[in-house]
């Protein structure tokens, strides 16, 4: 088969195979379909692979994100330090706990956290912070030794937005055990997927305590509700699916690194910048991003030679209207978000797909 007679190559393609729709079937069977064992079986498995003591399941990675600032004992009027360069569910948690989201810019190599930057917003603020919420975004860890030096020196709680990272280590560590408590999603397009769905994981019991209260009506017991909580609850059928993609999680995250190093070969020649990962951190590679000074024609010359690509993200968050009170200026992530650019790299990928893209990138023209 010629390349042009190659099917479009998608930025994404959840791998859904026999033995899920087997453990979905039996859970349908079982007659018990939401909220009960399979999910706690989830959570212990989920936390056993990021190295914690708990695991608490949710309805997707908003509300786990949602639910790991509660449990860290964030609320009305506490200062939360995070970046622009995000998807606005990361400043949107914030919100929901009625605390105030302050931005910080991001390195222009990695598009994660500065440090540097986090210590300026906090010493304008007076060292007013209540928690620092690092995003590991693409896949890739964030600055944690610094980060967490920061929050130690003002006494800060960690919340890792570990929503793109399953499977990413930061020195031999995998993300997810590194704060005081982290948030991962499993919407279709991620490493591993339950449809829908979200993990809430910490090494603190209290935290976990609080998380499970939350995300089940504030309950503690069947029907003692000692605070206010929502129905933030995972059900059997998503946590079937999310048991089986667990297992299979090395092996898409290896995938994805294969695939990504084929692209960034590809790249060689052509007038991109591929992703930039330090030293001692394993990139997850939920989204492979280059950087384009001229976007637009890279993305409408891929899309002619059938490749999809992504923007993530084409607007910061304090440029959305929802925070139109936000007046300060973040101009790294500000030009990040007119750059960056992603293209496939999920597992799904063939050789053909890969050879595709090539052709593609080698084809496009430099002038």
């Amino acid at each position: 088969m010629s390349l042009e007679d190659h099917r479009r190559v998608p930025i994404a393609e959840p791998a859904i195979g026999e033995e899920e729709r087997e453990r979905v079937r039996e859970v349908l069977d079982s007659g018990m379909i939401a909220d009960g064992e399979e999910v706690r079986a989830f959570e212990r498995e989920f936390a056993t692979t990021c190295h914690v003591d708990h695991g608490v399941a949710t309805s997707n990675g908003t509300t786990a994100l949602h639910t790991a600032l509660r449990a860290c004992g964030i609320g009305e009027g506490d200062t939360v330090v995070t970046t622009p360069f995000s998807f606005v569910a990361t400043a949107n948690a914030v919100r929901f706990c009625g605390a105030e989201p302050v931005f910080a810019d991001v390195d222009p190599d990695t598009y994660n956290l500065d440090p540097t930057a986090v210590r300026e917003a906090i010493e304008i603020r007076g060292g007013d912070v209540d928690a620092i919420l690092p995003v590991h975004l693409y896949g890739l860890p964030a600055p944690m030794d610094d980060l967490l030096a920061i929050a130690e020196e003002y006494d800060a709680v960690v919340v890792e937005d570990a929503a793109q990272a399953h499977g990413a280590r930061y020195h031999e560590e995998p993300v997810g055990s590194l704060g005081d408590a982290a948030a991962f999603s499993f919407y279709p397009t991620k490493n591993m997927t339950t449809g829908e769905g979200g993990m809430v994981v910490t090494d603190d019991e209290a935290v976990a305590d609080r998380a499970a209260r939350f995300v089940n009506h504030g309950r503690d017991e069947q029907y003692e509700h000692v605070e206010l909580g929502h129905n933030f609850r995972m059900t059997n059928i998503a946590a079937a699916i999310g048991r089986v993609q667990l297992k299979r999680l090395s092996r898409f995250v290896q995938a994805r690194r294969d695939n990504a190093a084929a692209l960034t070969a590809a790249l060689a020649e052509a007038p991109v910048d591929p992703p930039s990962v330090p030293d001692g951190l394993d990139h997850a590679f939920h989204q492979y991003t280059v950087r384009a000074s001229d976007r637009a024609r890279l993305v409408a010359h891929l899309d002619d030679n059938g490749v999809d690509t992504g923007v993530y993200y084409p607007t910061p968050i304090h440029e959305q209207p929802a925070y139109g009170g936000v007046d300060e200026r973040y101009p790294v992530a500000e030009r990040a978000a007119d750059e960056v650019l992603s293209l496939p790299v999920h597992p799904g990928l063939t050789e053909a797909d890969l050879a595709a893209v090539a052709d593609a990138l080698a084809r496009y023209p430099t002038q």
